[in-house]
């Protein structure tokens, strides 16, 4: 075979960055852990000495770790004045849990990719699938904290007002259910937007319920949420004005059986918001950044929760507007779908009996 040396070197350099990164993941993990992040955020220009004995960490140990960072471009060093300082931008991203562009959850999810890895093996060799209870803990926090991220930026602002009238109806008061609620984040938001409102969490893995209901104690709205462990297909409740999947509606083995229980539950005038991970159609439309990540997710975590399920549609991260519109009207008798909003990582329908 003729190698193309230029190729060759390009493809040698792209692997250069993608060891850099894997390297500097768990050192991503260590900084939250250890509240390095959050003892640097608004700290300005700080030395090695002083961060030490600001962290408690043994300098050697500060000394590596603020080397990794500023060599991963998370932290500014000032090399006159050797200096290492987080920039408020950098803050936001690392820093602050209740920023929009918090990331440090994504970091816990890929560290259970790892830990899961010969799980996911084992489901590739015999065909089984592994269910998301299967998983290391940390898929589970990991998934709180990135996403809630997310809802916190676009819930109440743009994803509630882009649904027909909805936002006045939870204004008012309404009857909500978010199925699917894992910890709790999505249920949470909702119910600090819409005080007037009452909220139901179902989620079939009870340590994820058990954690949403402390999490929404501690926020102070335990009192307008309650939180049960139940399936999509088996839910319980009537009349309900909302029912909202949040990221999950790919996970199901058996996403028209759900979809049909939807419709069921819902008010004759109420709604089904389904937010999904953002995918074109077409293969070749989603080989960019975001839609590596969403099929890399897809292939340890996704697909092989819906093939652990009855059915096993095993519909993935990068479902598409045009697949989940067959779910959701040709086989789960919804009448009305549309494509409501999109953010650069999202989509979100909205569905009509």
């Amino acid at each position: 075979m003729q190698i193309n040396e230029d190729k060759l070197n390009a493809l040698m350099g792209r692997m250069v960055g993608e060891f850099g990164a894997l390297a500097s993941a768990p050192l991503v993990i260590l900084g939250d852990r250890l509240g390095l992040y959050k003892a640097m955020a608004g700290a300005g220009p700080i030395t090695v000495d002083q961060f030490s004995e600001k962290t408690g960490l043994r300098l050697r140990y500060a000394q590596e770790w603020l080397n990794a960072q500023a060599a991963s471009g998370f932290v500014d060093y000032d090399p006159k004045a050797q200096t290492f300082a987080l920039s408020p931008e950098a803050a936001m991203v690392l820093a602050d849990d209740n920023s929009p562009a918090f990331m440090v959850g994504g970091f816990e999810v890929l560290a259970s990719l790892f830990h899961d890895l010969d799980k996911v093996q084992k489901s590739f060799r015999d065909g089984t699938g592994l269910g998301w209870h299967e998983h290391h803990p940390s898929l589970f926090s990991g998934t709180e904290r990135f996403f809630r991220a997310g809802y916190n930026a676009n819930l109440e602002p743009s994803w509630i007002p882009s649904l027909d009238g909805m936002r006045e109806r939870l204004q008012a008061g309404a009857r909500v259910a978010d199925v699917g609620c894992g910890f709790g984040a999505s249920t949470i938001v909702l119910a600090q937007a819409y005080p007037q409102s009452t909220f139901v969490g179902y989620d079939y893995h009870e340590p994820s319920i058990n954690a949403a209901r402390e999490r929404a104690a501690a926020a102070g709205v335990g009192d307008r949420i309650r939180f049960e462990v139940a399936g999509a297909k088996t839910y319980p409740g009537k009349d309900f004005d909302l029912v909202a999947f949040f990221d999950c509606l790919h996970d199901m083995g058996d996403p028209a059986g759900a979809a049909r229980h939807v419709r069921e539950t819902l008010k004759p005038d109420g709604m089904w918001m389904i937010v999904e991970p953002f995918a074109n159609d077409r293969l070749e439309d989603n080989l960019n950044p975001v839609g590596r990540i969403f099929y890399s997710a897809s292939t340890m975590v996704c697909t092989p929760c819906s093939l652990s399920q009855e059915v096993g549609r095993g519909l993935g991260a990068q479902a598409g507007e045009e697949r989940l519109r067959e779910v959701v009207v040709d086989e789960g008798g919804f009448t009305r779908f549309r494509r409501a909003t999109q953010t650069p990582f999202n989509l979100v329908f909205e569905a009509r009996p």
